[in-house]
């Protein structure tokens, strides 16, 4: 195995780590300025996020740097991406901090797309990942920090960037999911005449 799927790999491991900050009741005590507050747990659970969440961009730059780009890591890259955004979705909605349905449709949207891969694999297929899925999980990890830190800074100043960057990651979601279909639809074309 190459280095940018051991990459891959490392955040499949963290997954399980963040969700157990999030979750675990911890006593832990939490910093508070005026009225924002932000648990340990939290600062913790959020900085292992983003190093996982960094980890994507690594794996893929050497991949393609080294020339490492493999069918393993073609179908591995993205099963990680949606581990980690799924995990931390689902431990939001238990937090009460997002509507679950914002939660269902990404969840939702990640398994139809993963479907969607497999049949493609049966048919000896690579369906890779394009610029509207990387920028549907841009904006979905923005969205997971700010909700994540307590919608810090903007807490501070009344302005719900957390709930707007949730909006957003809802709608470019269907959006990229979608697009993602109508440009992939051969492959189910191939599926039905089977």
């Amino acid at each position: 195995m190459n280095l940018a799927n051991r990459i891959t790999l490392a955040r499949i491991f963290l997954v399980p780590i963040i969700v157990f900050f999030l979750l675990v009741n911890i006593k832990m005590p939490q910093i508070e300025i005026e009225s924002f507050s932000i648990t340990y747990n939290q600062i913790i659970a959020v900085l292992i996020f983003i190093v996982a969440a960094s980890t994507d961009s690594l794996d893929g730059y050497i991949a393609r740097k080294r020339k490492l780009v493999t069918n393993l890591g073609k179908l591995l890259d993205p099963l990680a991406d949606k581990l980690l955004v799924s995990a931390v979705l689902v431990s939001l909605v238990e937090m009460g901090k997002l509507d679950a349905w914002i939660a269902i449709v990404i969840i939702s949207r990640e398994f139809a797309i993963t479907g969607l891969r497999q049949i493609a694999a049966l048919q000896g297929l690579v369906v890779a990942a394009d610029k509207w899925g990387k920028w549907k999980t841009g904006v979905q990890i923005t969205a997971i920090i700010a909700l994540l830190v307590n919608n810090f800074p903007f807490a501070f100043i009344g302005f719900p960037f957390d709930v707007i960057a949730s909006w957003v990651a809802a709608i470019l979601t269907i959006y990229s999911g979608i697009h993602y279909f109508i440009r992939n639809k051969h492959v189910l074309e191939l599926s039905a005449e089977e």
